[in-house]
């Protein structure tokens, strides 16, 4: 059974995008297929793992449960979208510095969900870091060099405000 298709627009990493899709078309979907965006990955398919998180107006979001259609007129930020003039953005470069990635298949959703909490929380304690980490699953690092990266971040952001 075909599904209705509806004309959305949404902004990307800044850039507009005005497309058709499908009632049913996941916002992860659309980002992988439609629109190239390979860093969004699709995981558990039931927002378990956080492999599918992208930032919807500044928030951490499950690509894989939120419609396309319910982000219309949204600004949605992925993994592509958060480093500037081919630099890695902060959180990207502890992460590399902690050697907190290993097959790198939750990093994105990791490193997207980290900057939401540094954008809202300058300085997390280990205990908000875990929880707004906590949606966001790794089957390789532990977690602690994940925890060791976001505060490595934390300490470069606030010194580049500074």
């Amino acid at each position: 059974m075909d599904s209705k298709l509806i004309r959305i627009e949404i902004e990307v990493n800044g850039n507009a995008y005005h497309l058709f899709v499908r009632t049913g078309e996941t916002l992860l979907d659309v980002l992988r297929e439609k629109l190239g965006f390979k860093g969004t990955k699709q995981g558990c398919e039931n927002g378990q793992c956080g492999s599918c998180t992208v930032l919807l107006e500044g928030k951490p979001v499950n690509a894989c449960l939120m419609l396309a259609v319910q982000v219309n007129q949204k600004r949605i930020t992925t993994i592509e979208g958060i480093c500037s003039n081919d630099r890695l953005h902060p959180i990207q470069d502890a992460f590399v510095t902690a050697h907190a990635v290993q097959c790198g298949y939750c990093t994105p959703g990791m490193i997207l969900t980290a900057k939401a909490l540094l954008d809202k929380n300058g300085t997390p304690d280990d205990k908000e870091i875990r929880e707004a980490l906590s949606g966001n699953a790794c089957r390789c690092t532990g977690y602690t060099k994940i925890i060791d990266a976001v505060k490595i971040a934390a300490e470069k952001m606030n010194t580049q405000k500074k």
